[in-house]
């Protein structure tokens, strides 16, 4: 659940939510940001979640944390019969020119390449080990946001928690000059892709009266 991104627009929508999350610091933030929000501590591969218990589970940005091999069989566990799975990811626009610029200036500053860590994403959508036969679709969305509002997001992406408060904090001071650049009124248009996939566990069927066969001669 991280720090309840996903989990505060359900919960919006009418949803009775259940928060799993493993991380004690993204706990804790959660419980700040949710706090009339259940969170229990777990990971999608040993969900604290008694056997069919819900009606839908979801791992948004997250998925690729977990060992498919063991979270779908958890995944089938915890949901009713006829419940739903889906999964979501978003990824920056990289067709995107001044996208493609900003994951260029990261690439450069923390040493990786970010069109390739995408591609890892795509692949690891595209061949999940699911028993479920995860439908998948990719919309593009956008938003409009003020530039503030553009680099915290950024800075809390792993890819910074990772590397350190005095590093982080200089790329981003960089990168507010570049977006700028882009946008002088502050106002930043992003573009994601997002891909999902989505899954339904068999429904229970009624048990019926076997009609016995005719008999032969």
């Amino acid at each position: 659940a991280g720090t309840g991104m996903a989990t505060a627009r359900l919960h919006a929508r009418g949803a009775d939510v259940i928060a799993v999350e493993p991380g004690e610091g993204m706990a804790a933030e959660f419980r700040r940001r949710l706090p009339g929000v259940p969170v229990v501590r777990g990971s999608g591969n040993a969900l604290p979640l008694a056997d069919h218990t819900a009606d839908l589970l979801t791992c948004a940005q997250a998925w690729h944390w977990t060992d498919p091999a063991r979270a779908v069989p958890e995944a089938v566990r915890v949901l009713r019969p006829g419940g739903a799975l889906a999964l979501w990811w978003n990824t920056s626009a990289l067709d995107v020119p001044w996208i493609a610029e900003a994951a260029a200036r990261a690439g450069r500053h923390f040493g990786l390449d970010i069109a390739a860590e995408k591609r890892n994403v795509d692949a690891r959508v595209a061949d999940p080990t699911d028993r479920l036969g995860l439908l998948r679709r990719d919309l593009r969305w956008s938003r409009r946001v003020p530039l503030d509002t553009h680099l915290a997001n950024l800075g809390s992406h792993s890819l910074f928690l990772t590397q350190g408060a005095e590093r982080s904090a200089a790329y981003l001071a960089e990168e507010r000059r570049h977006v700028l650049a882009v946008f002088p009124d502050g106002i930043v248009e992003e573009a994601y892709d997002v891909t999902l996939l989505f899954a339904t566990t068999a429904p229970t069927t009624a048990p019926t009266t076997a009609t016995p066969p005719a008999p032969t001669a």
